[in-house]
């Protein structure tokens, strides 16, 4: 099954040996690494790469986008990395951002990488605490969410998105640029990082893989 992966080479003479690999939150595709992140770390010498999971981007799905799980996330994340492997001889460090920080601890519960980085991550003890909060400050969006079965209404408007995402120094016309590729999201994975299948941190911390875990308030 095809999957759309970006690619940054090195923009330095020397490059640094280990490739990067950008996994995406909930609702992004692998183009939201590639404003950023990839070309800052491409500049610095690192080959980046960004994947968009399953059913996102310009990846294909066999199945339908709300009933993709964690297993099927993982296992494009594992896809990748052994690609990435194959073409350069090294295993990438893999860095996710929320929804993609449940999928790295995930993915490091069966494979191993040089070193692992979790940027505002859900946490090893799910989301329910983040789905009481939404549903106290946004009951008929998270209303629909139960009832259409389907990530989009909490994310549906650009105002939405830049309450979720975006600084109060984002403007309103920038967020609407990336409005434009915000898209819709796995019910089944709300229920799994709910509670159905949270990550197993003893099992990744017994293989003693570098972690950088970055937060905020």
């Amino acid at each position: 099954m095809p999957l759309e992966v970006l690619v940054r080479r090195p923009e330095t003479t020397t490059a640094r040996p280990t490739p990067l690999l950008f996994v995406h939150g909930a609702w992004h595709g692998a183009w939201c690494w590639d404003v950023f992140f990839m070309p800052y770390f491409a500049s610095k010498g690192y080959a980046c790469y960004a994947l968009s999971l399953r059913g996102h981007g310009k990846s294909d799905n066999d199945k339908s986008l709300r009933w993709t799980g964690i297993r099927d996330y993982v296992a494009d994340v594992a896809h990748v990395t052994a690609q990435i492997e194959a073409e350069t001889g090294v295993s990438p460090v893999v860095i996710g951002h929320s929804m993609g920080g449940y999928v790295v601890q995930k993915f490091l519960e069966k494979h191993t990488t040089p070193a692992a980085v979790l940027l505002a991550s859900i946490p090893s003890g799910g989301i329910l605490p983040f789905v009481f909060r939404m549903t106290r400050h946004y009951p008929m969006q998270m209303l629909k969410i139960l009832t259409q079965m389907r990530g989009y209404p909490l994310v549906a408007t650009p105002e939405l998105a830049k309450k979720h995402f975006f600084s109060d120094e984002v403007t309103l016309e920038k967020v609407n640029e990336y409005h434009k590729q915000i898209q819709d999201e796995s019910f089944l994975i709300t229920l799994e990082a709910s509670m159905l299948n949270l990550p197993r941190p003893g099992k990744v911390r017994a293989k003693n893989i570098p972690m950088l875990v970055i937060g905020a308030v």
